[in-house]
């Protein structure tokens, strides 16, 4: 999947060692990898068992939901059986997207070497009433050896699955992405870091510091390096895989907090004809929206996809709210209805194209620990369009808002406005969204 580098968007032209990605507040693009898009569980998962069964030193692993059905188990089998070959394999889950199956999860892990760890656990009551609690891991990351990473939406759960709505025949529209290259080194290098963070309290760059100060710093250096075993990134070798260039973006509360929503307002502000968005939660800043209404009045052809069948109403209605602004100024609007819809990909002029965890609301573009790999290769974007052309043409076109005009309309808006800030401010930020 090669092409010319195309002049969107127009991000930093230097290009840094990969270990020092994480201090840019842009994108660091790497040039040399090979990227390949999977849809849903039913490709996601046998990719990674396959990996993990080749998996020779080891294995690392960040969802915020694991499952205990038949799909998830596989995974849990899998990592068994690597860490029984010796390979050393690390798993940290969210506490409260996999709250319901932790203890089957230990009760699987446990009797085995799988260093299986938990972000932010609410194993106390008082754990719930913590405002940091409402911080989650959100991400959905692997990375086996150092050599093959996984990106995407998809949580560790059958796709036909739903937690609340229980068993569907159809599967949730969802994505992933399997990479090789250079842009590994930084996938794993965050996995590394949540994983310590959840074990120790403290990621791998406050290790860092803390060691800079010891008073026993040989000791804490050995312990760190055990733990951790930071390695620069590899030198690809011309030919060896695709010349696609990818950026690792993420979403936290130290260097990067608001790093995807600049690069996706970015993207859609340097577009010339099409931004396609597809995402199960909608609820943008005033930038943002700003940005898809400036690209539709300019010309560019911008249609969003949302959810049709509903997971959580109140969602929803947090979408549906801004139908009258986003019609108003041109947007497609259109509901997924043959199932849920879980996918968070957007893909501007088919030429650049990023796909991840975050979703456009506050909990992922503020809160969450968030991450997306950002591709700019007109075959891989190509693909990521037809899938979404696929899924719009399944899907029904909003033509007017259906929350009518009037007070209600103004209430409802004011409403979710309402909710949102009350939200954010109890976990801790302040300022406009």
């Amino acid at each position: 999947m090669s092409e010319q580098r195309p002049a969107l968007p127009q991000d930093d032209e230097a290009r840094p060692h990969p270990a020092a990605w994480y201090l840019h507040p842009r994108p660091v693009w790497l040039g040399g990898n090979d990227v390949t898009l999977l849809q849903g569980g039913d490709q996601l998962f046998p990719a990674l068992r396959r990996a993990m069964a080749a998996a020779r030193h080891e294995i690392w692993l960040a969802t915020y939901i694991f499952e205990t059905d038949d799909a998830a188990r596989g995974i849990v089998d899998s990592l068994i059986a690597a860490s029984l070959r010796g390979v050393r394999v690390r798993l940290v889950v969210d506490g409260f997207g996999s709250h319901r199956s932790l203890s089957q999860l230990q009760e699987w892990l446990s009797p085995h070497p799988v260093g299986l760890v938990v972000f932010r656990p609410l194993t106390r009551w008082w754990n719930w009433l913590q405002p940091g609690q409402l911080r989650r891991l959100h991400q959905k990351l692997c990375v086996v050896d150092g050599d093959v990473a996984f990106v995407g939406g998809i949580n560790l759960i059958d796709d036909r699955h739903d937690l609340h709505h229980g068993w569907t025949d159809q599967p949730r529209f969802d994505f992933a992405l399997q990479v090789r290259g250079p842009v590994v080194a930084p996938i794993e290098q965050t996995v590394r870091a949540i994983w310590t963070r959840a074990a120790f309290g403290r990621d791998w760059r406050q290790e860092v510091l803390a060691l800079a100060r010891s008073t026993e710093p040989l000791h804490r250096a050995r312990r760190l390096l055990k733990q951790l075993r930071i390695q620069p990134a590899r030198a690809v070798p011309v030919g060896d895989v695709e010349p696609v260039e990818a950026a690792f973006l993420v979403r936290d509360n130290l260097r990067q907090r608001r790093s995807i929503e600049r690069s996706l307002i970015e993207a859609i502000r340097s577009a010339r004809q099409s931004v396609d968005l597809v995402t199960p939660y909608f609820y943008p800043g005033r930038a943002f929206r700003r940005a898809l209404g400036q690209a539709a009045q300019r010309g560019v052809k911008v249609r969003l996809l949302l959810q049709g069948k509903l997971d959580y109403r109140l969602a929803g209605l947090a979408a549906e709210v801004l139908y009258d602004e986003l019609l108003g100024h041109g947007v497609e609007v259109f509901e997924y209805t043959p199932a849920f819809l879980h996918a968070k990909m957007v893909v501007v002029d088919r030429r650049w194209a990023t796909l991840g965890s975050s979703n456009v609301d506050p909990l992922s573009l503020l809160l969450n620990l968030e991450a997306n790999l950002a591709v700019r290769d007109a075959e891989l974007a190509g693909a990521m369009g037809a899938a979404f052309d696929q899924a719009v043409a399944a899907s029904r076109q909003v033509t007017k808002p259906s929350l009518a005009r009037g007070p209600w309309a103004f209430l409802r808006r004011a409403f979710v406005a309402w909710l949102a800030h009350s939200y954010l401010r109890l976990a801790g930020l302040n300022g406009r969204y």
